[in-house]
């Protein structure tokens, strides 16, 4: 439901011209208001975000759901996973509103998942859009520093939208993006601290044959410098094919 208008969002396209009177009407002034004195994400003034089609819950305690590998798990990541029930342990690094995580559930329905991030308050922001789902049998949100709660648990699938803005990147960042937290958008000098660390300890938390799909934003060319010996598969995105990574557990012994 899109909150503003009361109207669904697939049928937003056959309400344009429809005159908005009354006390939506009032609504939209008010939000518009809003947006105009406090340059705040209109997300957080409606509390909701769309993403792949689905909505999810969202305030100023996580970031606003825009992650390319949503599109992605759309088709269960059908070129390089065969058959969705192949997936029976997921875990989604730095969940945030648990946006990923959830699709990754509804994409593999017969997967367990594990969403994990450093925020406590971002998490109860996921606990919301989880019970939302009525997913809580088999997504369970778990407060860690990347893998550092997760024990020796092995995943056929390990996914990633980390903070990968850069230090310069951060200092510019318009009025917008300030209102979202920057412990989820800072990711260090070049923007890469976090996405080291992944690939550093993900070996360990992999399956024999599982795969790490992670975002890093432009940070293609950097990236590659730093690791010239891993063989990255870079997938088409609506932003190109320079955002997401996907890498198997086998390439990543090839990273020291």
């Amino acid at each position: 439901m899109c909150s503003a208008l009361g109207i669904a969002f697939d049928d937003l396209d056959a309400t344009l011209d429809r005159p908005v009177e009354g006390a939506p009407a009032r609504r939209l002034e008010e939000l518009a208001s809003r947006r105009i004195e406090s340059r705040a994400p209109l997300a957080y003034l409606l509390n909701e975000a769309w993403l792949d089609g689905h909505r999810f819950y969202v305030d100023e305690r996580v970031i606003v759901p825009r992650s390319h590998i949503a599109a992605l798990l759309g088709d269960g990541l059908a070129t390089w996973i065969e058959s969705p029930a192949s997936i029976g342990r997921i875990l989604d690094l730095c969940t945030g509103s648990g946006c990923l995580a959830i699709l990754a559930a509804l994409a593999f329905p017969e997967s367990r998942v594990d969403a994990a991030d450093v925020s406590s308050k971002a998490l109860a922001v996921a606990q919301i859009n989880v019970d939302a789902y009525r997913l809580g049998d088999r997504l369970r949100l778990v407060e860690s520093d990347l893998f550092a709660a997760l024990g020796d648990q092995r995943f056929d699938l390990i996914l990633s939208n980390p903070p990968y803005v850069d230090a310069e990147a951060m200092r510019r960042l318009p009025q917008e993006y300030r209102h979202e937290p920057g412990l989820a958008l800072a990711g260090g000098v070049d923007g890469l601290d976090i996405v080291r660390r992944i690939l550093d300890e993900a070996p360990d938390h992999l399956s024999a044959r599982g795969l790490l799909v992670v975002e890093i934003g432009a940070s293609r060319a950097g990236l590659e410098a730093a690791y010239p010996r891993l063989p990255f598969s870079w997938l088409a995105t609506a932003a190109g094919d320079d955002e997401v990574f996907l890498l198997h557990r086998a390439d990543l012994a090839c990273s020291g």
